[in-house]
């Protein structure tokens, strides 16, 4: 009788270590999906020297405190090469409008649950474009003596990007990426 026990103890416990990896995965899963709302900007001006604005103000649905763009939507990255080039002549810079230092492009669309963390996204920069690039920031602009201060909510940067186009971006101090 005590065989059996044993027996059927052992049988049991082996069923729930066996169990226990296919009750993990969903749980695993779950990690790797993104699925807060995102952040998302647009094209607002072009300017001199194949300068372009992006940013969210001024009415439009951008949200940088709690992401406003589902993460379910399928939008591309905004991209950024900084290479430290200097801003064009003919654009104003300051706190609101600040220069990137570089170039921006926008990827392949991708899904926001795509964007499990800031890694995740600048990887989709990176292969599309090369190593130097990274998902746009929301304080990417740099104005001031020899662009030492950061400001935020839109920036300027060569590029040629197209209208009517939302794009994801980072915020680095807020909870408003697909991955927070």
């Amino acid at each position: 009788m005590n065989r059996i026990k044993r027996f059927a103890a052992v049988a049991a416990a082996t069923a729930v270590a066996a169990l226990a990896p296919l009750t993990a995965a969903p749980a695993a899963q779950a990690t790797t999906t993104a699925n807060h709302p995102g952040l998302t900007w647009e094209l607002l001006n072009y300017g001199a020297g194949y300068a372009v604005q992006v940013g969210g103000p001024g009415g439009t649905a951008s949200d940088p405190y709690n992401g406003d763009t589902p993460a379910w939507n399928s939008l591309p990255v905004l991209c950024l090469n900084q290479d430290r080039r200097p801003a064009p002549p003919g654009i104003v810079i300051g706190f609101y409008n600040g220069w990137a230092l570089g170039e921006v492009e926008i990827s392949r669309p991708v899904k926001g649950t795509e964007l499990t963390s800031p890694e995740a996204a600048n990887t989709i920069c990176r292969q599309q474009f090369g190593r130097n690039w990274r998902q746009a920031e929301f304080h990417d602009g740099h104005y001031g003596p020899n662009y030492s201060e950061n400001g935020g909510w839109t920036f300027w940067a060569n590029g040629n990007l197209p209208k009517n186009v939302r794009f994801w971006v980072n915020i680095n101090d807020q909870a408003a990426n697909p991955w927070d």
